[in-house]
């Protein structure tokens, strides 16, 4: 203590654990939710890997020591289920985790009417299904929390991306509602929103002329790798920020904080 302050000093490096704590993880097979689990697992939480492709789920649940479990995030039947045999496994549910979402490039005017419904569902529906089942499971089980993966695409406007984006927009808005009504019952809901992620999906699409074109627009002069992502997915997970609820943290190297001068100037 010093001569006017004599407040506790908690652990701080123990905050980040995670030991006994059972998370499913939504989209765990590649990219942002491979990493995610693994910075998970490596604090101590037991996983229950949820993946569309049956071969992802098992490979990351052996890489993680998890449990891997496949079915359509979408599907209100799957997802009861899902969340039925997690708790199951896990004993009980003190996480969520999802990092589901992809976005198609469309102009506004060609925009059809299922390609919006597609992106909803991509990118929203399973969202408000796993918070709505995994969050009742939290609250009466005493408490927990929940992390989703958004975007800047939902805080700004991108080309071509205004479906996606305003999906985006609308899954941050669902996590600061879902922090206001579940706070009470001690289950925290917070998400990250990325910018460019170098993950295999993305990498493949842009190659690395769209990387260098990345990187060189980036403050840190670098594009996003998916550790980046799952390490603020951590924090938000680990009772290192235990007081923090309802917010969105934009990790994109400071793209989004610079004003859109010409490079050369």
């Amino acid at each position: 203590m010093t001569s006017v302050d004599d407040s506790e000093v908690p652990p701080y490096p123990k905050l980040v654990r995670l030991d006994g704590r059972g998370f499913i993880v939504i989209g765990a097979g590649q990219g942002i939710g491979r990493q995610a689990s693994h910075a998970l697992a490596s604090c101590g939480a037991h996983l229950f890997c949820i993946d569309n492709q049956e071969s992802l789920a098992k490979e990351i649940a052996d890489e993680v020591g998890g449990i891997p479990w496949t079915g359509d995030a979408r599907d209100r039947g799957d997802v009861e289920e899902a969340v039925s045999e997690a708790k199951k496994a896990l004993g009980r549910i003190d996480g969520l985790v999802d990092i589901v979402g992809m976005a198609k490039y469309m102009d506004i005017l060609s925009t059809s009417d299922e390609d919006w419904d597609w992106t909803f569902g991509v990118v929203l529906r399973h969202a408000f299904l796993f918070s709505q089942l995994a969050g009742r499971a939290m609250a009466d089980g005493g408490g927990g929390v929940m992390c989703f993966v958004a975007s800047v695409s939902g805080i700004s406007s991108a080309p071509r991306h205004a479906a996606y984006g305003a999906a985006k927009a609308g899954l941050m808005s669902w996590v600061r509602s879902l922090a206001v009504e579940l706070g009470p019952s001690g289950v925290r809901t917070n998400a990250v929103a990325p910018g460019v992620v170098w993950t295999p999906r993305v990498s493949g699409y842009l190659g690395e002329r769209g990387r260098k074109l990345q990187s060189d627009n980036a403050p840190l002069r670098r594009v996003a790798l998916p550790a980046d992502i799952a390490s603020a997915i951590l924090f938000l997970c680990s009772d290192l920020s235990s007081y923090v609820n309802g917010q969105t943290l934009v990790v994109d190297g400071g793209v989004g904080a610079k004003f859109p001068y010409p490079m050369d100037l």
